[in-house]
Parts: structure tokens; sequence; C-alpha cells
């Protein structure tokens, strides 16, 4: 299941054993400025459903990819008004965010 929760990002929900493995939650990408969150929800949508279509995989590491690759083309959609800004979108666009939002989001692990 994945549940896409606005502006607060997406999270998915496993059937697999690992617990670990079994929760996924992605942060909305950040943006200093939006202009119309009108379609953010469609956007993330389509980005999500196309990546998997793509992919032609429904595993869990796969969902997890098209969570954040959905979340990255529903950031582009609010830059501008209506889908003005998805027109002029291009795949090395969303590959380019795509790699900044995997910098922001990662850490290391804790040393102890």
């Amino acid at each position: 299941v994945v549940v896409k929760k606005g502006e607060y990002g997406a999270a998915m929900f496993s059937a697999n054993e690992d617990r670990r493995a079994a929760f996924f939650f992605a942060p909305a990408y950040p943006l200093e400025k939006i202009s119309d969150p009108t379609g953010a929800g469609d956007s993330f949508a389509g980005g999500f459903v196309g990546y998997i279509a793509q992919q032609g995989d429904c595993s869990d590491e796969c969902i997890k990819r098209a969570i954040v690759h959905g979340s990255v083309v529903a950031s582009f959609a609010v830059e501008e008004f209506s889908i003005d800004r998805l027109r002029r979108l291009t795949r090395e666009e969303i590959e380019s965010r795509y790699q900044e939002f995997k910098h922001f989001t990662h850490f290391e692990p804790l040393e102890v």
C-alpha cells in the first residue's frame, strides 16, 4: 500500500516479513517556492505509475524508487501554474533532481 501524504511526502507499507523492509517513507521534495499546488497528487501518481510501468517490476525496491520518482515529478508540477512546467520537463531534469533528492535524504549509519 502506498499512501500519499501531500506536502508531507508518501509512505509504503508492505507485507514483507522483515519489518525494516516493510515500511518506507520519503518526504516531499523540498522547494523554496511553490506557484500552484493544484495537480501535485496527480503528477505524483503519474510519475509513480509511469516509473513502475517502465521498469516492469513491482518489487518493494522498485516501489520505493517509484515513490521518489513520483515526488520528483510532482515537485516540478508545482513550480508553475497548471501544467506549464511539465510541458518543458526533460528526462535529464528528472534524473538530476532524483539524484539531488537521494543526496538530501541519505545519511550514514550511527556509529556507537
